[in-house]
């Protein structure tokens, strides 16, 4: 559930539904809320989505890492970040129910849409993810907005449940992070049949040691006459989809990608 800073009446409401925001699934989703919908605070990314093909709004750092852990995880399907709770005459009496005030513009008086960071698909059925501080549970105001949250999947049948920081695996999601600058090598000025060629070299050498890996890296660059560091590229590109083995979750050894250059020109 985001913080609401931005104008918000029906006329805004009807205008979402038009713009089919909350609804599509995978390349054809479209988040309730979108980064441009605030001023820039510094803690809002747009980033490309692998299983999805689409642009994905993410309204905090903490979002951010564990969409990063989603998007590699091979037991989710499709995410939908910002996911809208539409059924506003539902979720408005649960909240009555719980005895819980509901958010109301202030201005307009018209209810606004609670939002679910993270609604995904899984290979054992949907799930709903809050995505909270430790320091954000300590505030009575967003423990009630989440018992809203809940209650509402709860009628659904839907699994939901809280991640904080401490569940999210930083390493991991920033290795992932790491591994993603490379996942489409068209960026870099490849061509399709440039990279064909540069993979198919690295996998028929696919027998690396850690110790020798550097030393790979820097024979692709000058047998294929690309720039210096386009090696790792290639290396992180195919880690990212999975075609080497890579634990992610431990710290990289950045010293196995360094090479001697004069072993390979001696």
């Amino acid at each position: 559930m985001a913080k609401h800073r931005r104008k918000w009446n029906e006329v805004v409401f009807q205008r979402y539904l038009q713009e089919k925001r909350g609804q599509g699934v995978g390349e054809r989703y479209t988040p309730w809320i979108l980064v441009q919908d605030f001023p820039s605070n510094g803690m809002v990314s747009r980033i490309q989505g692998a299983k999805t093909g689409r642009t994905h709004h993410l309204l905090s750092n903490h979002e951010m890492n564990l969409f990063f852990l989603l998007d590699w995880s091979d037991e989710v399907l499709d995410i939908r970040e910002q996911y809208p709770l539409l059924d506003l005459q539902q979720v408005i009496e649960i909240a009555e129910t719980a005895q819980i005030r509901y958010p109301y513009d202030l201005v307009s008086g018209f209810p606004y849409v609670m939002t679910s960071d993270f609604y995904i698909e899984t290979t054992r059925g949907p799930m709903v993810i809050a995505v909270k501080t430790t320091a954000d549970l300590g505030n009575p105001r967003v423990r009630e907005k989440l018992e809203i949250e809940r209650r509402y999947w709860s009628k659904k049948n839907v699994r939901w449940k809280i991640i904080t920081e401490r569940e999210i695996n930083q390493t991991k999601a920033r290795n992932i992070e790491w591994l993603a600058q490379a996942k489409d090598l068209g960026l870099f000025g490849l061509s399709s049949e440039l990279q064909k060629a540069c993979i198919a070299f690295f996998m028929r050498n696919d027998s690396f040691h850690s110790d020798s890996l550097g030393e790979l890296l820097l024979d692709i660059e000058m047998r294929f006459e690309l720039s210096d560091g386009m090696g790792l590229n290639i290396y992180k590109h195919l880690v990212y989809w999975k075609r080497i083995e890579f634990d992610a979750a431990k710290p990289i050894d950045f010293s196995v990608f360094r090479s001697n250059l004069s072993s390979l020109t001696a």
